[in-house]
């Protein structure tokens, strides 16, 4: 019985780096379209849902980085970001913007293969924990009961509040935009600023977060929103 393939979107405007990379996923069971530049990678990422995006910084037209904003208002597909560039800013400009991983040229296929396997099986393990419940960091989110528990202590949490929270954590790992939440959380119509979600995430910090100036759950994206914290991205420390 032959196994379904994973779908991998390359966007890579380089064809010599780019041929070999086809060649050597397909090869490993892959199902992989390449994008040459931001806007073919937009359109393919709408039309072929990849299961993980391969994405580098550097491209024409739109960069990697404003590539990802917009795919990550679509979609929370893994993203690995491949390029040249190994400045830390540049690292973690990646990671805050959305992306799920980050290598830099030269690397081995090997290694590059190694990453992709290990975020999808994270993808399929999120998918199979039950969607009405969701335990991060200490912070349990039950759906169907309406209920949040912190160090299994219940939280009192308002309906804005709880709301904000289920949005965060159901996208775990990725950067949801300003205007999403507000859209999701207080409806599209709704014509109050922008500054009620700041509140709102900070009225979340105080009852979620061991030092509310010091968040380690809730972060801040600049310049583009917030996220909540992928499970394997704690720590635990003896």
């Amino acid at each position: 019985m032959s196994q379904i393939q994973s779908k991998i979107l390359l966007v890579e405007d380089d064809a010599m780096i780019a041929d070999p990379l086809i060649f050597g996923l397909q090869n490993e069971g892959f199902e992989v379209w390449r994008a040459a530049n931001g806007h073919e990678g937009l359109a393919l990422a709408r039309s072929q849902q990849p299961d993980l995006i391969l994405l580098d910084v550097m491209l024409p037209g739109i960069d990697g980085f404003q590539l990802l904003r917009h795919i990550r208002q679509e979609s929370s597909a893994p993203v690995i970001m491949v390029t040249a560039r190994d400045q830390e800013m540049d690292r973690v400009m990646g990671l805050e913007t959305g992306a799920d991983d980050y290598i830099v040229k030269p690397f081995s296929f090997r290694e590059l293969v190694a990453r992709v396997r290990a975020n999808l099986r994270r993808v399929q393990h999120t998918a199979m924990t039950p969607p009405n419940q969701i335990d991060i960091g200490g912070i349990r989110l039950d759906i169907d009961a309406h209920l949040v528990r912190r160090q299994g202590q219940a939280v009192d949490l308002t309906e804005k509040e709880f709301n904000l929270l289920e949005a965060l954590m159901q996208r775990a790992g990725n950067a949801v935009h300003r205007q999403q939440l507000l859209d999701v959380v207080w409806g599209e119509d709704w014509i109050g600023g922008p500054r009620t979600l700041d509140v709102h995430i900070r009225w979340l910090r105080e009852k979620l977060e061991s030092d509310p100036s010091n968040p380690q759950l809730i972060l801040t994206v600049r310049g583009y929103g917030y996220r909540f914290v992928a499970a394997d991205e704690l720590i635990s420390t003896p």
